[in-house]
């Protein structure tokens, strides 16, 4: 997908501030049973085309709206997806502005997850 150069601006500022993880990574603490919430980020129509297995869908549009309910606990980990790893950048920064803690933004997203043959629902 080809993006404008004004939101390639924006995300690069904000993948600045941000800590991301590759999927890798995050498969590897889903096999250990770790607790996190893995939430993916997408339009509605692009998470029930297919998902994570195991992800709860937050769209970005919101995502700032409803985190507080599904994480109350600003401390708790977060790891936010996207399609590849741009708007849950975006979304991780807003919820650092918003107070929380601990969250990731997986590099590479859901075309990431699916090229390494990661389980889907």
């Amino acid at each position: 997908m080809k993006h404008n150069p004004g939101f390639l601006r924006l995300v690069e500022q904000a993948k600045r501030r941000v800590k991301e993880c590759g999927v890798a990574e995050v498969k590897a603490r889903l096999d250990r049973g770790e607790r996190f919430h893995f939430i993916d980020v997408r339009e509605d129509h692009e998470f029930a085309k297919d998902h994570a297995r195991g992800a709860r869908h937050l769209g970005k549009g919101i995502i700032e709206r409803d985190i507080e309910v599904v994480v109350p606990d600003k401390q708790d980990s977060v790891v936010l997806y996207c399609g590849g790893g741009y708007r849950s950048a975006l979304a991780a920064d807003a919820l650092q502005q918003m107070g929380y803690g601990n969250v990731l933004s997986m590099d590479g997203g859901i075309r990431a997850w699916r090229e390494a043959g990661y389980p889907l629902e």
